[in-house]
């Protein structure tokens, strides 16, 4: 990666509001995640990202979800449970008209019934989309 690739990929992990230091838990990877963000998460917090199979609490998931992934409020349920108590989902899901495209409707359908509530939606990369989903503040 270039330099000014590099420096792109870390100001695309800071829009997702991470610093050093937190830990950082991704799940739902496959072969088409963004390695240029991911590999500016790891720059900005300045460790690897943990997998689905750590056991210990996380600051943020990032979770990688494409319509075919299963019912998306049971994926959101798995985030949450080693999240600290004012965590961060980060639901990345590929673009409108991206194989795999999860409409706005579902995602505000099924962070309440995980217990979470959505926030903002920035542009993760060309081809995914973030959305940022916290429990609500009365739940914190």
């Amino acid at each position: 990666m270039t330099a000014a690739a590099e420096d792109e990929a870390r100001d695309r992990a800071r829009r997702l509001g991470l610093q050093s230091g937190l830990t950082v838990q991704e799940m739902g990877y496959d072969d088409d995640v963004d390695q240029a963000l991911r590999a500016g998460i790891e720059s900005v917090i300045g460790s690897e990202l943990v997998d689905e199979d750590y056991d210990d609490v996380v600051d943020v998931v990032v979770m990688w979800w494409r319509d075919d992934d299963g019912d998306l409020a049971d994926g959101l349920l798995d985030a949450i449970g080693p999240l600290t108590d004012h965590g961060v989902v980060w639901l990345m899901t590929p673009k409108p008209g991206r194989s795999g495209h999860i409409e706005a409707e579902d995602i505000a359908d099924a962070a309440p019934t995980a217990g979470l509530q959505q926030t903002s939606t920035i542009s993760a990369g060309s081809h995914w989309q973030g959305t940022r989903l916290v429990a609500p503040r009365a739940k914190r």
